[in-house]
């Protein structure tokens, strides 16, 4: 006869660090989609250079994309945190800035 003292786990309970962790993920879609996409379609409408012409956007939204986390995690076995791939979101889009402020070849 199965214990039925032993609560069992309801998968709908939403607890604030699960709905915070929902939260974040659904942002990094979210940025992904449109700094990747909007990124890779300035790419092909502008062209590739200056390099600056959706390539730091693109790769931002690649480096903070939760499905490049996962297949890190799966074929490499590197397990980035989320705030790890949001710092190097951050980074990437913050020296495409820079790039453009400097205007340095084949940057600007």
């Amino acid at each position: 006869m199965p214990d039925q003292t032993v609560p069992t786990t309801v998968w709908y309970r939403i607890t604030p660090q699960r709905a915070l962790r929902i939260f974040g993920e659904t942002i990094a879609w979210a940025w992904a989609i449109v700094a990747g996409g909007g990124g890779f379609g300035l790419i092909l409408t502008e062209g590739p250079l200056p390099l600056t012409h959706g390539w730091y956007a693109m790769f931002s939204g690649l480096a903070w994309c939760p499905a490049t986390a996962w297949l890190l995690k799966r074929t490499a076995r590197i397990e980035l945190s989320y705030l790890t791939r949001f710092l190097i979101a951050a980074l990437i889009i913050l020296a495409g800035r820079i790039a453009l402020i400097v205007k340095i070849w084949p940057f600007g």
